[in-house]
């Protein structure tokens, strides 16, 4: 009997790429050159299984190919609002995600963010690499203090509370946040979090918000003029969550205007373009997508895909499957 056809849109790691080509008749992206329409839609009608990432836009034009052989979507990472669901669905075909694996590295990348842009990091080393610093003096770079202030948390999934922990553990924050879809109490045990009842709440009292929501039409653009003129005068916004939950355009206004005090962010809304203001501003501390990007979540995330897929193919449900 044949192997499953497999084909991987871009490069993986390496351990997770052998177990591929070992058990399944694999394709890989030698050259993880970004897939186009047409390349999606060749690999849909060439493949029993097309293991996508975030970075691949699997829209409805990509899945209303003819001739469609694949039967599952495989892909690597949390987020789904790359992949038209009701589009998948219609053309029969299963869509799974990888949870859990990248709660701790992502939560770590959050609270990275968080301590860069309010100790000025960004800022600081770029000053000292341009050979700028002339040695320490009292009031030069002062930031703002994280321990004792406050966390607001727009979401309460599996990553926000590994940032509560983290911040109410290690910083003292106090943890407040709003989700329509609210954790058992449980989950939020010994956080000593306290439940909005709505983001404006949240944001009135926040010293530090970080969003934690799925992308998509729900919560496109959530963050924006008015999310902004809710916030406190010198908050700071941090973004690991979907690049289009935020305005960037509001966010530049509300950055220059001093309506809030800076942003730390690791994703964007036109990924992978980033709004040229962004880059020219000290208070903005800017990374490219690394949220889940250690060596260790990344073969995790990657093993959760093969683990969906081979699921799929013994005739079981896989246990991340979405549709």
């Amino acid at each position: 009997m044949s192997k499953p056809r497999v084909i991987v849109t871009r490069r993986w790691h390496p351990e997770v790429e052998q177990v591929l080509t070992e058990r399944y008749d694999t394709q890989l992206n030698q050259d993880d050159h970004s897939m186009s329409v047409a390349e999606l839609q060749d690999a849909l009608r060439s493949a029993d299984a097309v293991l996508p990432t975030v970075c691949d836009k699997v829209t409805a034009e990509v899945l209303g190919a003819d001739n469609i052989r694949a039967k599952i979507l495989g892909s690597n990472g949390v987020g789904f609002n790359h992949i038209d669901l009701d589009a998948a669905k219609a053309a029969g075909l299963t869509v799974t995600n990888t949870p859990e694996v990248l709660t701790d590295c992502t939560a770590d990348l959050a609270l990275t963010l968080l301590l860069g842009i309010a100790r000025r990091a960004g800022e600081g080393e770029r000053h000292l690499r341009s050979g700028e610093w002339t040695g320490w003096r009292p009031t030069h770079m002062m930031g703002t203090s994280v321990t004792g202030k406050t966390l607001g948390l727009i979401g309460m999934g599996r990553i926000a509370r590994a940032v509560a922990a983290r911040a109410a553990h290690g910083f003292n924050m106090k943890i407040i946040f709003h989700d329509p879809f609210p954790p058992r109490d449980e989950d939020i045990a010994g956080l000593n979090a306290s439940q909005c009842a709505s983001p404006e709440e949240v944001f009135a009292q926040a010293d530090f918000v970080s969003l934690h929501c799925p992308g998509g039409k729900d919560t496109y653009h959530l963050i924006g003029a008015e999310a902004f003129k809710s916030m406190k005068p010198g908050a700071f916004l941090i973004n690991t969550a979907r690049g289009d939950v935020i305005d960037e355009a509001a966010l530049v206004e509300a950055l220059e205007s001093g309506e809030i005090a800076g942003a730390g962010l690791d994703v964007f809304e036109r990924e992978p373009a980033v709004t040229a203001a962004l880059l020219q501003m000290e208070n903005v501390l800017l990374l490219p997508h690394l949220g889940s990007a250690t060596m260790e979540t990344r073969k995790a995330m990657g093993m959760r895909v093969v683990e969906n897929i081979e699921a799929f193919f013994n005739g079981e449900t896989p246990r991340d499957k979405l549709v």
